[in-house]
C-alpha cells in the first residue's frame, strides 16, 4: 500500500453532514479495494463486504427489511450494530442489483453510518438491470496512478518536493526528467508500481501487465450485453493498443472484417468499463464547446504503461531521452492526456482535443484545458524548432493570449507573433509538470487571459 491523493477527497466527502453513499468508479485493478481498506484504518468499525461471496450477496437479495438486512450485515460479521464511526464497504457491487437500490435506504434511514461502494465491472452493468439511486449516492473516479504519486510509491520524496515548489529549481530538471520518462515506461498502474518500487525490476513486470490484459480479455462476457459483441470487444483489447492515442475508424478496426456499427458498440461497452476513452475533437477555440461525434475519435487507453507493453515499445521508450521522438510522438502525447487526468476524480472528466479540417489545410492541437473561461490549447512538441502552424491557427481564433507547449527541457517563456500578427506567450512546460500546469497557469491570469 502507499499514498493515493484520493484519500483527500475521500476525508472531504466522511466530514461532510450531507454525505452520501458514495459509489467508486474506476477500471479493474486501479486500487479501488486497496484504496478504501487504507482509508478504512480511521474508523473504529470497518465491515468488508464482497458480494462475489455467496453468503455475503444473500443477505441483499434476500426479502425483509433494510432495517433487517442491516441487522444481518452486523451479524454476519460479529460486530454490535449502533456502533458510532463506522464505515461499510460493499465491493463487487454490480453483482446484486438489490444492493445496490439498498443505497438509498442508507442515504435516508442511516445516514451515521459511512457507505462506500465499488465494482470492477460496475460501469458496463449501469445501463441493463442495475438502477442508481439518482440524488441519493456521490461518485469519485478512482484512475491509475499520477506522477507524483509514482514518485511517492517508490521513495523519491526529495524529487517530490522539487516538483511542487514554484519556480522548479534549475538543478531538479535532469533527475525529474528521468523519473518522468520511466514513469512513463512503467506507467500508473497499483500493482505494476508496487511492483517496482519493491523489487526495482524492470523484467519483473511483464507478468504485471500479462495479468492485467488477460483479466481484462476474461472479463470480456461480463461486458457483453449479447454475445455476438463479445468477439468485437476481444479485437480490440487484442489488436487496439497499437491504435493508442490515434485517431480511429469504426469500420474495419483494425484490419478486421467488423462493420461500423458493430464495433462502435463494442467501442461504447468498453469506454463503460474506464478501459479507454474515445476523445473527440472540436473545432472552437472558445467555451462552451461540443465535442464533434460526426469526426473520427482517438483512442486513449488506460494506461500508458500498458500501452508500451502491448504495443511492443517498451524497448523505444527505455532508450529514449526524448519521449516525442518514440513511436511518431505517440507515447509522449497518450502519457501527457493520462497526466492532464490522472488527479481529476470527476467521473464525467474528458480530454478533448482540436481540429481544423479543411480541403488543403488541416491542423491539430494535441489537448485543450479549460481555466477560467478560456481554453488553453497544449501542445506535445520536442524543441525549439518546431512548427507550430496549428497553433497559430488556433491563437488567431483564441479571445486569449496564453498557450502551452510540453516539452523535455527546463521551463521557459517565449514571446511569440503568428504570421497573421497576433502576439502571444507560449509556455515551455516540461513533461513533469504537465500535472502543475493549472497551478503554472494560474501565475499568467491577470496578464494574459
Amino acid at each position: 500500500m502507499f499514498y493515493r491523493k484520493i484519500i483527500d477527497k475521500l476525508e472531504e466527502w466522511s466530514q461532510r453532514a450531507n454525505r452520501k453513499p458514495l459509489v467508486l468508479r474506476g477500471a479493474r485493478q486501479v486500487g479501488k479495494t486497496t484504496l478504501v481498506n487504507l482509508f478504512a484504518k480511521k474508523y473504529k468499525c470497518y465491515i468488508y463486504l464482497n458480494l462475489e461471496k455467496p453468503n455475503e450477496k444473500a443477505i441483499f437479495d434476500s426479502s425483509g427489511s433494510f432495517n433487517e438486512k442491516l441487522d444481518a450485515i452486523f451479524f454476519l460479521k460479529g460486530l454490535k450494530k449502533g456502533q458510532k464511526d463506522t464505515l461499510i464497504f460493499i465491493d463487487e457491487i454490480q453483482n446484486s442489483p438489490q444492493a445496490v437500490s439498498l443505497l438509498r435506504y442508507f442515504y435516508e434511514e442511516a445516514p451515521s453510518i459511512h457507505v462506500i461502494a465499488a465494482g470492477s465491472l460496475l460501469e458496463s452493468l449501469i445501463d441493463r438491470h442495475i438502477s442508481f439511486p439518482v440524488g441519493r449516492v456521490e461518485y469519485l473516479a478512482v484512475r491509475p496512478c499520477s506522477f507524483s504519486e509514482f514518485l511517492t510509491a517508490i521513495g523519491e520524496h526529495t524529487a517530490l518536493d522539487a516538483l511542487l515548489e514554484w519556480p522548479i529549481a534549475g538543478f531538479a530538471h535532469d533527475k525529474l526528467q528521468s523519473l518522468f520518462n520511466r514513469y512513463t515506461l512503467i506507467g500508473g498502474m497499483p500493482g505494476v508500481v508496487a511492483n517496482y518500487a519493491q523489487n526495482n525490476d524492470l523484467i519483473s513486470l511483464d507478468t504485471e501487465y500479462q495479468s492485467l490484459i488477460a483479466g481484462y480479455i476474461d472479463d470480456v462476457e461480463k461486458y457483453s450485453v449479447r454475445n455476438s459483441s463479445v468477439q468485437h470487444i476481444r479485437h480490440i483489447l487484442r489488436t487496439g493498443f497499437r491504435y493508442g492515442c490515434q485517431r480511429i475508424k469504426f469500420e474495419r478496426f483494425g484490419e478486421s472484417e467488423y462493420r461500423s456499427r458493430e464495433m462502435a458498440e463494442a467501442f461504447r461497452l468498453l469506454e463503460k468499463t474506464m478501459l479507454i476513452e474515445m476523445v473527440y475533437p472540436t473545432g472552437s477555440a472558445t467555451l462552451p464547446f461540443l465535442p464533434d461525434f460526426r469526426k473520427s475519435p482517438r483512442l486513449h487507453w488506460l494506461d500508458t504503461g500498458l500501452l508500451n507493453y502491448s504495443a511492443g515499445v517498451q524497448q523505444e521508450v527505455f532508450g529514449a531521452n526524448e519521449l516525442s521522438a518514440v513511436w511518431r510522438g505517440l507515447v509522449a502525447e497518450h502519457i501527457v492526456g493520462q497526466e492532464l487526468i490522472a488527479e481529476d476524480y470527476n467521473v464525467l472528466a474528458q480530454r478533448t482535443f482540436w481540429v481544423r479540417e479543411a480541403k488543403n489545410s488541416n491542423a491539430e492541437i494535441d489537448y485543450l484545458i479549460s481555466y477560467s473561461g478560456r481554453l488553453i490549447p497544449v501542445e506535445v512538441k520536442s524543441g525549439v524548432g518546431t512548427t507550430l502552424k496549428s497553433l497559430h491557427l488556433f491563437m488567431d481564433q483564441a479571445p486569449h493570449r496564453l498557450a502551452v507547449r510540453i516539452w523535455n527541457k527546463p521551463f521557459s517563456e517565449s514571446d511569440v507573433q503568428t504570421p497573421a500578427g497576433k502576439k502571444f506567450l507560449l509556455l515551455n512546460v516540461p513533461y513533469y509538470l504537465v500535472s502543475q500546469l493549472i497551478r503554472i497557469i494560474e501565475n499568467y491570469r491577470e496578464s494574459y487571459l
